[in-house]
């Protein structure tokens, strides 16, 4: 080989090489995102209701979906390749099949096509005037002042529920197929004890002091409802402590102890 074919075997090789190196990194390139479909999305601001029923299902505003049931959270969704895609708790596609400006049907959970058509009643419109979700307390009195005697030893039991802003949040299906995420609010309940003036025990109660007794999953989803005095024994005091789930005929009921000096003990109800 001269010295001439040789500088120029080595250009190409150079050259080949270079071409393999971008040939590389465009193999690399992430794949472009599929674009939101605007257009499509803008086409749904307003309040739509079921074609066959003529029920409020939902109203959309900007990039969120509002729902007429106050306990229902609004969500994000976003239109794409004909899907529309609500980014809650979890993410739910639901496949367009017709979109119109007075007409939308989309597939469900069930892929069933679920046809709404756009409100014209001005008045379904204050089905979306939100109010705070209440916490659940089952019918339960709020306040509850009890004098028990163990022996000739009396105590005064005293339970109060108190309301607070912690959420507890449950998924449901709606009656159009479409996954709606519900907001509750979960209470404290605060216990006292007292022997004649002298304080036994007093402490502020939340649903994660029953975590022992009640599966982690199931917890999440669970209020703590009331706690109740039920008896006393020789190990203490016996409270019913009861765990509902929101919109279930489900609860759990866990046994709270609280001894003469101060122990706590927990376990399920027997």
């Amino acid at each position: 080989m001269t010295r001439k074919t040789a500088f120029l075997y080595n250009i190409i090789a150079a050259a080949a090489l270079a071409v393999a190196a971008c040939a590389c990194k465009e193999a690399k390139k992430p794949a472009a995102a599929p674009q939101e479909d605007l257009k499509a999305k803008s086409m749904l601001e307003g309040i739509w209701i079921d074609a066959d029923e003529e029920s409020v299902v939902f109203k959309i505003k900007g990039d969120t979906v509002y729902y007429p049931d106050s306990t229902s959270q609004p969500v994000e969704f976003k239109i794409i390749r004909d899907t529309m895609i609500l980014l809650g708790g979890n993410t739910s596609k639901y496949p367009i099949v017709r979109q119109g400006a007075h007409i939308f049907e989309f597939k469900n959970q069930n892929n069933d096509v679920v046809k709404l058509v756009r409100s014209e009643n001005p008045y379904d419109s204050l089905q979306f005037v939100r109010s705070r979700p209440v916490t659940l307390n089952q019918g339960v009195t709020i306040k509850e002042d009890t004098v028990v005697w163990h022996g000739e030893d009396k105590y005064h039991s005293y339970v109060q529920v108190n309301p607070t802003t912690y959420k507890v949040y449950r998924t449901f299906y709606n009656a159009e197929g479409m996954e709606v995420e519900n907001i509750y609010y979960d209470n404290i309940v605060h216990v006292s004890i007292f022997a004649g003036a002298n304080k036994v025990y007093s402490k502020d109660f939340k649903k994660s002091d029953f975590a022992q007794a009640v599966p982690v999953n199931m917890l999440k989803q669970c209020i703590l409802s009331t706690i109740k005095l039920t008896s006393l024994d020789n190990d203490g005091l016996h409270y019913q402590t009861q765990l509902a789930i929101p919109d279930s005929p489900g609860s759990f009921i866990v046994e709270l102890i609280i001894s003469y000096n101060g122990e706590i003990s927990i376990k399920p109800f027997k």
